[in-house]
This record gives C-alpha cells, sequence and structure tokens, in this order.
C-alpha cells in the first residue's frame, strides 16, 4: 500500500485539484490537467492523488535536474515504498555519426555511470516484483531496453533447503550477465568462499550470502558488501531469493543462432542494393561491419553497437516500436498504473521530437553501409506509438500548451462542467508572484553585480539566466573574480554533479547560480529572492512568453522576491508574460486578504544526496587538475584495482590535457600510465 509520511495536510486549493483528478482517474480520463503555479504545491498533490488512487506510477520529466529532485521529494513522501530514479545512464555519450561531406566516421563513445544503471535495473526490478511502485524518469524512458516477457524470464530463484550444484550456478550468474570477480566485488559480480557464494545485485546496496553445506542451501544471508558485516534490519530469515539481471539487454545463445541467418540474409540483400546503385565500397564497408559484429556477439556475447540488432533479438518486424519502461508498466499492470507528465509544456514537444533527430543520423549511416536498415528500429518510441500506451494521464504545468489543453478538451467527459482541468493558484504560504522590474539592458552586468550584493548582505541567493552556455561560464568567471561566490549550470554537468550545484547553493557555498534554461522548471530554491533575466528582449524560444513566466516563477517562493528583466524594448512575450504574473498576484493577494494570511517563507531542509560520491578516499582525488602531482601515485603500493581504476581516470586526463594543448603534461601521465600497465 502507498502510504504518505508529511507533516502537512492539504490547503488552499490542494483539496479541491486532488479531488478533481482523483475523480477523473475513477472515471477512466485519459487526460487530465493539473494547472499549478509554482510554490503551490503540484508535487505534493500529485503525492495525494497516489496514495489515495493507489496506483503504480511513473513521472516522467524533461531533465535529469528536475527527475532527480522529484525523485528526492517523493522518496521523502513515500519511504516505505518502492521509489526508484530511471534517467540516462551515461556521464558522456558520443552517438556513432558519419559526415559525408569531410568523410569522417566517428564512433560511438560513452562512459557509463554505475550508479545510474543501478537505480534504472532497481526500477524495472520493483516493475516486475511490487505493485507500490514510483518511477520518477527523464524522456530516456521512451528508448529501447529489450523485452520486458524476456527480462522476467532471466531469474535465478534460490530457496532454503533448496540443492544446487555450484557449476550449474555459475552458469545461470553468467547468462544474467553477472561476473565472477574474487577481489574486486562490485555491484554485478558473484564470488565463491569455500562452498559459499556472495552474489552483489546489479540493483542493490547490499549482497546476498548463499551459506551451502552438502549440496543445500542451508541459509540465506544479507550483508554489507563494504563491511561484510550481516544486515538483520529485524526481519524475518529470507526463505526465497530472486536474482534478476545486471544488465536489461540480454542475448540468449539459442536466440542468436535463431536470429543470425535473418541478420546474414539482410546483409545480402542490403549489399546488393548498395552494388546496385553503385555504392561498392559502401556494400564492402557494411559486409566487413556486419561480419565482425556477428563473429563478436558469438565469440564474448557483445559487441559496441549491438543495440542495432535489438529488433532481431526482441523477434519484432521491421518498423514495430521498441520495448520501453512504459512497456513494462504495460506488462505488469496492464491499464492499473498512473502517468504523471511534469511541465508537460517542455516535456511532450521533446517526447515528440526526439524521433525525428534519431532517424536522420541513423539515415547517413544506413545510407553509406555501416549499418543494416534494422539500426532504424533502434530507437525511440514515435509519440503515436507512446501516447496510446498510458491509459491514465496527468499533464502538469504552471503554463500547459494548447496540444494538452485540446486533448482534455475534446475527451468523452462524464461530469457537466468538468473539463479535466485542476487548478491550483493558491500557495499555503500566502507567497505572491514576484515584484517585475524592467531595467535597459546597457549595463546590465554592472547593474546586476550591484543587485547581487545587496542579497548577499541578506544571506540570500540570486538565479541569473544567460542566452548560452558560455555567456554562462563567463559570467561566472567574472562574478569570482570580483569576489562573488557564483557557480554556473547547464547540460554538460554531470547528471549527479547538478543536484550537488543545486544543495550547494543553498548550503552557502555559492550565493550566485547562473544557467540558460536548466533554471526554468521546477527547481524548488526557497533561498532565492532575486532572478535576474539577461536579454530579456531575444525573442525566441529561451524569451517566450512561457520560458518567461517560468523563469520569473524560480522567485516565487521568497517573500521578497523580484524579478528583474534587462530589455532595451518591451516584446510581446514579455507584455503577456507581466500580465500573466500581475494577474496571479492579484488572485493570491485577495486570498491573503480574505483569508488574513500572513506571507512567510518556508525554509526547507536540504535532503541527502540522491548518491554519495564513492571517490572520497580515492587517491586519485588528491590530484588536482591544476597541478597533477603524479608522484603521489606509488606503483608499489597499489592493489590491481586500483591501479586499474587510476589507470582509466589518468588516460582520460591525458586526453583533456593534449586537446588543452598541455602537451608537456600529456606526455607525463602518458609515461605514468605505461609505468602502471607494466608493473
Amino acid at each position: 500500500m502507498f502510504n504518505l509520511c508529511s507533516d502537512f495536510i492539504p490547503t488552499g486549493d490542494q483539496p479541491q485539484a486532488i479531488e478533481k483528478l482523483v475523480i477523473g482517474i475513477e472515471n477512466d480520463f485519459k487526460n487530465q490537467i493539473l494547472l499549478g503555479v509554482t510554490g503551490s504545491g503540484k508535487t505534493f498533490t500529485m503525492a495525494n492523488v497516489i496514495e489515495k488512487t493507489q496506483l503504480p506510477t511513473l513521472i516522467i520529466s524533461h531533465n535529469k535536474t528536475l527527475a532527480g529532485q522529484l525523485y528526492q521529494e517523493f522518496r521523502d513522501f513515500f519511504p516505505e515504498n518502492a521509489v526508484s530514479y530511471f534517467v540516462s545512464y551515461y556521464d558522456y555519450y558520443q552517438p556513432e555519426a558519419y559526415i559525408p561531406s569531410t568523410d569522417t566516421y566517428i564512433e560511438k563513445e560513452a562512459q557509463i555511470n554505475e550508479l545510474i544503471d543501478k537505480l534504472r535495473l532497481q526500477s524495472t526490478t520493483n516493475i516486475m516484483t511490487r505493485k507500490d511502485v514510483i518511477v520518477v524518469a527523464s524522456v530516456s524512458c521512451i528508448y529501447n531496453i529489450g523485452s520486458p516477457l524476456e527480462y522476467g524470464k532471466f531469474i535465478l530463484e534460490l530457496n532454503e533447503g533448496q540443492k544446487i550444484n555450484q557449476k550449474e550456478i555459475f552458469i545461470r550468474l553468467s547468462e544474467l550477465q553477472y561476473e565472477r570477480s574474487e577481489f574486486d566485488f562490485k555491484r554485478g559480480t558473484f564470488r565463491v568462499r569455500g562452498e559459499n557464494i556472495d552474489i552483489y545485485p546489479a540493483y542493490e546496496d547490499f549482497g546476498y550470502r548463499l551459506i551451502i553445506d552438502l549440496g543445500k542451501v542451508k541459509k540465506i544471508e544479507k550483508f554489507d558488501p563494504l563491511t561484510g558485516q550481516l544486515i538483520d534490519n529485524n526481519q524475518l530469515p529470507i526463505k526465497k531469493l530472486i536474482i534478476y539481471p545486471a544488465k536489461h539487454y540480454l542475448i540468449e545463445k539459442n536466440v542468436f543462432e535463431n536470429v543470425e541467418k535473418k541478420i546474414r540474409d539482410d546483409l545480402k540483400k542490403e549489399s546488393q542494393e548498395l552494388k546496385n546503385q553503385g555504392k561498392l565500397i559502401e556494400a564492402e564497408r557494411l559486409i566487413r561491419r556486419v561480419n565482425y559484429d556477428l563473429e563478436m556477439i558469438k565469440e564474448v556475447g557483445y559487441v559496441n553497437g549491438i543495440e542495432n540488432y535489438s529488433r532481431y533479438f526482441d523477434g519484432r518486424n521491421p518498423g514495430d516500436p521498441p520495448y520501453s519502461l512504459l512497456h513494462y508498466f504495460k506488462q505488469a499492470y496492464g491499464d492499473d498504473w498512473l502517468l504523471f507528465i511534469d511541465e508537460s509544456h517542455m516535456t511532450v514537444p521533446q517526447l515528440r521530437g526526439m524521433y525525428n533527430g534519431d532517424f536522420s543520423r541513423k539515415k547517413t549511416l544506413v545510407e553509406f553501409g555501416f549499418r543494416l536498415k534494422a539500426a532504424f528500429d533502434n530507437r525511440p518510441l514515435k509519440f503515436e506509438e507512446f501516447y496510446p500506451i498510458p491509459s491514465k494521464i496527468i499533464y502538469v504545468s504552471a503554463t500547459p500548451d494548447e496540444w494538452e489543453i485540446n486533448k482534455v478538451k475534446s475527451q468523452n467527459l462524464k461530469f457537466k462542467n468538468y473539463f479535466g482541468l485542476a487548478e491550483q493558484l493558491i500557495r499555503p504560504t500566502g507567497i505572491v508572484d514576484p515584484e517585475i522590474i524592467v531595467r535597459p539592458a546597457k549595463n546590465e552586468v554592472s547593474d546586476l553585480i550591484e543587485e547581487i550584493k545587496k542579497r548577499i548582505k541578506n544571506k540570500e541567493k540570486i538565479l541569473v539566466t544567460t542566452l548560452t552556455k558560455k555567456m554562462a561560464e563567463d559570467l561566472s568567471g567574472y562574478l569570482k573574480e570580483k569576489k562573488i561566490k557564483a557557480s554556473y549550470l547547464h547540460s554538460d554537468i554531470e547528471t549527479l554533479e547538478r543536484s550537488d550545484i543545486l544543495d550547494n547553493l543553498r548550503k552557502g557555498e555559492y550565493d550566485v547560480l547562473i544557467g540558460v534554461n536548466l533554471l526554468r522548471e521546477g527547481l524548488d530554491l526557497p533561498e532565492v529572492s532575486l532572478v535576474a533575466i539577461l536579454d530579456a528582449d531575444k525573442e525566441g524560444f529561451l524569451r517566450s512568453k512561457t520560458s518567461l513566466i517560468q523563469t520569473m516563477g524560480r522567485a516565487a517562493r521568497n517573500i521578497k522576491s523580484q524579478v528583474i528583466l534587462y530589455a532595451d524594448e518591451i516584446t510581446k512575450s514579455m507584455k503577456e508574460a507581466i500580465e500573466e504574473i500581475n494577474r496571479r498576484r492579484k488572485y493570491q493577494l485577495e486570498y491573503n486578504k480574505k483569508h488574513k494570511i500572513t506571507p512567510k517563507t518556508i525554509y526547507k531542509p536540504i535532503r541527502e544526496k540522491i548518491i554519495e560520491k564513492e571517490e572520497k578516499n580515492d587517491i586519485f582525488s588528491d590530484i588536482s587538475r591544476e597541478f597533477l602531482n603524479l608522484e603521489k601515485i606509488k606503483t608499489d603500493s597499489l592493489t590491481p584495482y586500483d591501479k586499474k581504476k587510476i589507470t582509466k581516470k589518468l588516460k582520460l586526463e591525458m586526453k583533456k590535457q593534449a586537446e588543452e594543448l598541455n602537451f608537456e603534461m600529456a606526455i607525463k601521465i602518458r609515461d605514468k600510465i605505461k609505468e602502471l600497465e607494466n608493473n
């Protein structure tokens, strides 16, 4: 059962919004809107709807920062339930591509964050095993992750008293993509201690120990992989254990044997098509590439780019939609689950556009013989494939788009005067929308610095939004020169680091945070009393009415809040945004007067990090990028695991130093890598 834990109760216009949404769900409305202003408690309303309907829930956000914040909030609201986090697990991702004009082939390159991979696996495991599931996801949830039916078949089931054969257990764990590792015991590995077997599931923070006596499972214990201490938690003894796969995408040997002929038939057909078009080089390239990939899959079960053959392994026909996280929900719960699309005015267009960008890149690869046409089917869902899967959708936004509004209006409603729209325009705290000030852009930076200094004296925080990443970085550097504690936030910042930067702003390590569009939706920062929008009159996507309203909303959690628009003229978007904010101010002020509310800023506690960094005691952490003290790395004192870990980091650093033309340092790092690899 979902059990909402909170010191607050619904107030303001939250109760009527919750009631409306629950009625809509109970009466099978596919589309509903929760229109809530910043600070009105939309997340709390969503949590109440989940508790009242008791439905497994998927929440999609359009970027990782907001997904991380929502994950933390729902984890606090539902500590007893399975709240998971599903975002792209790449810290760095360069997709495979070909540029015909320069004859440049770019190979796929990626760095996978193992901790995020663990949370992704935890999401699918929870869906397959529980009903009290909430998954907070980014738009990456519409990409292919393999069939839920196949994933559900890949399990290792162990029971107390069960007769087992060690060799059979090892083979099954290998089939589930677990690796045997006696020294480097980490997620997704297993090890042997005498007759006993330790397993560290890829989706858990603890390990399981199988105590084996005379070929039987005598006992199953849960333990801390770091200390080896048993974890009791006053729970009942573990009588049954199910181990799920360490990877989402799995290939059985017999499945590969069945599809290999189909792949080779398609290769023959498509290479002949290229030859008929006079593309002999492209045909030869395709033959070499596919033959190499098939041999690698046959020998080691994997090849870089294996996902381009996913259609064959999944048993899908050309053009069939891929299996995504939504299919796991559908497989596990049928139509009895709920989808929230957070900040829908941004998320829906993003969901719509993802397929076209992917198709354009793949089209070039196929035309020039780098991939079979099956690569087209390793893709995100098209929007027309995505939309029919959920049966209950709630669009959450302060500025819902025309598309969502029209969908809600057009459905066959069962109640008179009910249009599937729940409004939340009241902030329980009584805080009104910020005062809007327009100032000339001529001396915007010097004026901004004066405003920043005023806020810093009162221990208040400032958000500044720019038009480009470069401007964000340059302004951040300039403010630091002026002895102002500033940082920038944009899409190049690693997933987990973004949440840390936001927390550090609240803790006082920074006073000013500068960004592009990541400062718009959903950032919950009550310490912020000023939002400054540079170049506000540059009409376009980042300075549209919707974007401006959302950006102004970042200052709507503090009673002293102001928004300064730096502009030489008032554009149509600025005018409409200012009018809407003033309308909302008036509505809140009337409510405050009627109910005798004195507005006050509510300071929320800073939550624990999604994932604590594991590198704190790492030997490499003492080596700063400004001055790499390679002498600190003593080769003789390192374990094989440390050598491997440091070598990997040094290779990345060598590459960075070379790119920055620091060739002497790159050579020194290269020599240290050779020393580590040869000893």
